[in-house]
């Protein structure tokens, strides 16, 4: 009576409607179920023991708030770490029972620059291999901290998953809902915090780790009938899934959401279903009706390891195939055990089918047992700080050391195009084919162009996703007008579509249709008043138009929602520029790189304006700093060259202006600085190249027309160099033409 009595009171409180409802969506219907879901709180009242058990488990413990009561991490000897690749230093810190995650680098002085510390509002990972930190921004977002704490060798600090990199994002990546998916429970969404977390702004209420309607579904039809008193306990076990009655493939499916990530190596490993909203996955049906997973075609003997691959590790095994066995078979996901207790349960299911095994032919050394030969721990690739089990049991594992550590960046490129792994099946649904044509295009860009659009031609979607994959391949292979008229279509059947504008204007951009960019982003901002990325674009294009004023209220707007954009501030610092304000460019430039030490540009930008102002030492070391961010950086290593000029060293100026023609070789401008230095060191030859070079890009160019003309001229090829100089002699620069017909006096007298 008791449980009824609390359950009620629970319910009373935390029941969300059950009723699904349809949405038509010009000539598509789809079916949303809302949440049906309780406080997790509801299931302890009648389930007080598997609650408890549960929640120190891996899943119970997935996402929580910190305190001083969990930690596990060293705040206090070992807690600075200094990444190399970027130069950033960070130092993670415990203060007044709250906890920081500082970034900082040194000056030449020894004091800390660029200092950025952020809050640690949420830990995602439950410590047994290793805790992630997230930040929450003002605007709700969820920024993910780029150090992490890894349990092996007693605990250590080192770069998040990812993070190991030169321009790496620092304090500012935010991740999106579909990360959170599988590290949460299901949060209670309003109609307008739905719309909020497709832009990755979550509820200021989120669950603290994954609860038990996560595999067992919504609960509160469950909790409604026990504690109206008057339904029978079949009645009420109706109510709610038991996976553990579920078909073998429904079980498994109930795992594999999460679980069966083919790999991080494509993107993505799977698609959601056109309709389909990210919570609206409910145990027991069928999980190929929500997502559509992709795989590489690869070697049956295929070595490779990632975090979420047990699911997708285990089906491979014989032992999977050859029985009935679910996951279900080994792991009690209530309880899970840990240490000898574990070793001695999992080798328990394993003698239930090999009592009597003879190891021929191979010795069993002491220690070893059905596990570690047979489904070892292994290091992981992508996240190479874990060393997780390998479920797929082979009968002879890889001979190598599976935990010997390797950086990161091992992690090879792999362009063989993908495939429908997962729902198997001998003849895919026009659905299927359709994602699978979508996956393509994302993963291998210009290969699937032809087969996305062939599926498009044959089915009609009524989507407007499909149209937005096809257009972002098509303006990867630089074909803008097939871009714009993709997303166009997009916007035919969704014409608010956020992502269909984004990718539109962008495109609209990189081919120099300003104007027309302009509209759009003009419009899309007028819908969706709170993107900043998309105001922070509508600044660049009102800035390449000329319109100062314009670009500065755009940033102004932007920044009011998001301060901490970096490549925005940069952007003031350019219109500071046009303004002919020194002061303010150089102010936005710094705090540009305060914000994000490791973005090249800015660096850049500073560097530039502090030529201008002739503080060449302070100039020279931004350029070697965005050149050391970005090493292929053309006009970084163009100014660089050109200071080296300055400063009079012509054979470091030398290797920086090649440098930035090889990397940059699409702009004149660095190809006639080059040709301008190797002419005044007497190589005329390799000037008159690099001249030629700059012409082939821009034949009007006055300066590189009369360069060309002298270099020729020097080489006794008096003919072709006086065409050249008349060229110059008769441009519109007055300064060149006047420097030509000067020219053309004297070698004509």
């Amino acid at each position: 009576m008791l449980c009824a009595v609390v359950a009620a009171a629970v319910l009373a409180w935390h029941l969300v409607g059950e009723k699904p409802h349809t949405v038509e969506t010009k000539g598509s219907t789809v079916t949303q179920l809302n949440t049906g879901y309780v406080d997790a709180q509801a299931c302890a009242t009648c389930h007080g023991t598997i609650a408890k058990t549960f929640k120190k488990t891996g899943m119970g413990r997935s996402f929580y708030r910190p305190t001083t009561e969990n930690v596990i991490e060293d705040y206090e000897k070992a807690n600075t770490f200094v990444h190399k690749a970027s130069g950033l230093r960070y130092r993670m810190i415990e203060r007044d029972g709250k906890f920081y995650e500082r970034r900082f680098t040194l000056g030449k002085d020894g004091k800390e620059e660029n200092v950025l510390e952020e809050r640690i509002d949420y830990v995602m990972g439950s410590g047994n291999q290793a805790r992630t930190y997230m930040h929450r921004t003002s605007q709700g977002k969820l920024v993910e901290l780029p150090v992490s704490w890894y349990t092996e060798r007693s605990g250590y600090w080192n770069m998040s998953p990812g993070f190991d990199r030169a321009d790496h994002p620092d304090m500012h990546g935010a991740i999106g809902p579909e990360c959170m998916f599988c590290h949460n429970g299901y949060p209670q969404l309003t109609d307008s915090s739905q719309a909020a977390l497709e832009e990755s702004i979550f509820p200021e209420k989120l669950p603290e780790g994954i609860d038990c309607q996560r595999c067992h579904g919504p609960g509160a039809a469950h909790v409604a009938a026990a504690s109206g008193g008057k339904a029978t306990l079949p009645e009420i076990r109706s109510k709610i899934v038991n996976p553990a009655k579920l078909p073998r493939d429904r079980q498994m499916e109930v795992c594999m959401e999460c679980h069966m990530e083919t790999s991080a190596r494509h993107v993505p490993s799977a698609i959601r279903a056109y309709g389909r909203e990210l919570y609206s996955f409910r145990p027991g049906e069928p999980l190929g009706d929500y997502r559509t997973y992709f795989e590489r075609p690869k070697d049956p003997k295929s070595d490779d390891y990632e975090v979420a691959h047990a699911g997708y590790q285990l089906v491979r095994s014989a032992c999977f195939r050859n029985t009935q066995m679910t996951c279900l078979t080994c792991h009690n996901p209530h309880d899970i055990p840990r240490g000898e207790a574990a070793k001695k349960q999992y080798i328990a299911v394993c003698e239930t089918c090999h009592k009597q095994v003879s190891h021929k032919g191979v010795a069993m050394t002491a220690g070893n047992d059905c596990l570690s030969c047979h489904m070892p721990k292994r290091r992981t690739e992508g996240s190479v700080h874990i060393v997780l089990t390998d479920h797929y049991i082979q009968r002879v594992c890889p001979a190598r050391d599976l935990t010997a550590p390797f950086p990161e960046s091992l992690l090879p490129e792999d362009l063989t195009p993908v495939q429908i792994y997962y729902p198997r099946s001998t003849q895919p649904t026009a659905r299927e084919q359709l994602l699978l044509a979508v996956a393509k295009v994302n993963d291998a860009g210009i290969d699937g162009i032809g087969q996305l659009r062939a599926q498009l031609d044959r089915q009609h979607p009524q989507w407007p996703e499909p149209y937005v994959a096809l257009g972002t391949g098509y303006a990867r292979a630089g074909k803008t007008e097939d871009a714009v008229r993709s997303f166009n279509q997009a916007l035919k059947f969704h014409p608010d579509d956020r992502a269909a504008l984004r990718e539109l204007s962008a495109a609209l951009l990189s081919g120099g249709q300003v104007e027309r960019a302009v509209e759009i982003l003009e419009r899309a901002t007028g819908i969706y008043p709170e993107d900043d990325g998309m105001l922070a674009n509508l600044a660049n294009a009102y800035l390449r138009q000329g319109k100062l004023s314009e670009a500065q209220d755009a940033i102004s707007r932007t920044l009011a929602i998001n301060p901490d954009r970096a490549e925005v501030h940069d952007l003031a610092g350019l219109v500071a520029i046009k303004r002919q304000d020194g002061a303010a460019a150089e102010q936005s430039f710094r705090e540009a790189i305060q914000l994000k030490p490791n973005l090249a540009a800015p660096q850049n930008n500073l560097a530039n304006l502090l030529v201008g102002e002739h503080r060449y030492p302070e100039a020279e070391a931004y350029f070697r700093r965005a050149l050391e961010l970005k090493p292929d950086y053309g006009d970084a290593h163009h100014g660089l060259g050109l200071l080296m000029i300055l400063e009079r060293n012509n054979a470091e100026a030398t290797h920086e202006l090649q440098e930035a023609a090889r990397t940059a070789p699409t702009d004149p401008e660095v190809h006639t600085d080059l040709a301008d230095l190797l002419s005044a060191q007497g190589r005329f030859a390799d000037a008159a190249a690099e001249y030629r070079r700059a012409l082939a890009l821009q034949s009007g160019r006055p300066d590189a027309n009369l360069g060309l003309g002298l270099a020729l001229l020097r080489q006794g090829q008096r003919e072709e160099a006086f065409r050249y100089i008349q060229i110059a002699a008769h441009s519109s620069d007055a300064e060149v033409s006047q420097h030509a017909q000067g020219i053309l006096g004297q070698v004509l007298r």
